[in-house]
């Protein structure tokens, strides 16, 4: 009897190991090792990637608030940007319209205060050249800042902690401003207020993401907390705010948008509405429709998504990164490029 006891265990055992292989073939896999034809991995470390107007280099974060790092995708080389002067590190850096590099970091950096060091950040400008440590533009930056990519431009966000002193608790706003050169040295110039969380139709934390193309008259942003999070647009003459995706219990972050302006990239949950630790890149048409279409399929492997995507200029290709579900926000494991006219033939 004993012995069939013990069959019988062991029989039962095996029959749910087998359930849940059947049910989740992908567990303990990486999707790095399972890619499409259409996606590449250029690099084996790094997150946060941005490209080059000509689509020839990406630059991207070695870590957060490590080094900005830049790919010439030709040699397949890399160069550090920022290792000739010292530093506490990156959480962004974004190509201006004339090829310097706006970057956002603290001014000083305790490891056991991360989350604080992530909050008060600042922002640069650092030059092209790669000789001169970058100039300080004397405003802080709450995540990341949106850049023209046609004009000396920008838009960046504040939340109450970085400006207690005169912010409500809570709040924040998006302000934009144009860069100017005196002697060679960059200021802002022209600042103006876009909004204030108060005054907006309901009730989130915003975060300016990218300006809409071709006219760059809309500003779109991240309305976090508004049912889940969603993709929102703010006329930047009439101050009018559309809420693109309105997707109560999705995450719906923008990320990266198409330059014909039709289309934004947006880490969602759609697939499996487990929240921001297990997003997908998605495409979201700007005009109201809710209209998706799932770009990748990395949050199928538990434990890993893909985030913060970018998209070239001539719109043919989506850098991206690998990460993990467990760890900070931005925090990736690789820069990946995705070819979307390849991924179209691939479809027929």
């Amino acid at each position: 009897m004993k012995a069939l006891s013990c069959l019988i265990e062991i029989s039962l055992v095996l029959s749910a190991v087998m359930k849940l292989t059947a049910a989740d073939p992908t567990t303990g896999q990486n999707p790095a090792d399972h890619l499409p034809a259409h996606i590449k991995q250029v690099t084996g470390f790094g997150e946060r990637a941005d490209w080059s107007h000509d689509g020839k280099r990406l630059l991207f974060l070695s870590k957060t608030f490590g080094d900005a790092m830049e790919l010439d995708l030709g040699t397949m080389r890399t160069r550090n940007r920022t290792a000739h002067y010292p530093h506490y590190g990156y959480t962004r850096a974004l190509y201006l319209s004339n090829g310097d590099i706006l970057l956002s970091g603290p001014a000083q950096y305790d490891p056991k205060k991360a989350g604080e060091a992530r909050v008060q950040c600042w922002l640069y400008v650092l030059d092209k050249g790669g000789t001169k440590p970058p100039v300080p533009l004397g405003t802080k930056c709450s995540e990341g800042p949106a850049v023209s990519r046609k004009r000396l431009h920008f838009a960046w966000t504040h939340v109450a902690a970085e400006y207690p002193e005169e912010m409500a608790a809570g709040s924040s706003r998006m302000q934009e401003a144009d860069l100017v050169y005196e002697d060679g040295k960059p200021r802002r110039a022209g600042q103006r207020l876009i909004i204030d969380s108060k005054d907006l139709p309901f009730k989130c934390t915003m975060e300016t993401q990218n300006y809409r193309p071709p006219e760059e008259r809309e500003l779109i942003f991240s309305a976090y907390g508004h049912q889940g999070t969603d993709v929102a647009g703010i006329d930047l003459t009439t101050r009018k705010v559309v809420n693109y995706s309105d997707a109560p219990g999705q995450y719906d972050e923008p990320e990266g948008i198409f330059p014909d302006g039709q289309h934004t990239l947006v880490e969602c949950d759609k697939q499996n509405l487990k929240g921001p630790g297990n997003v997908d890149l998605w495409k979201l048409k700007l005009d109201g429709s809710g209209a998706y279409e799932r770009l990748t399929f990395f949050s199928d492997y538990p434990g890993y998504k893909a985030s913060n995507p970018v998209v070239s200029d001539d719109g043919r290709f989506i850098a991206f990164q690998m990460a993990k579900s467990t760890e900070a926000a931005g925090v990736g494991h690789g820069i990946f490029v995705l070819d979307l006219e390849k991924m179209q033939k691939a479809k027929k």
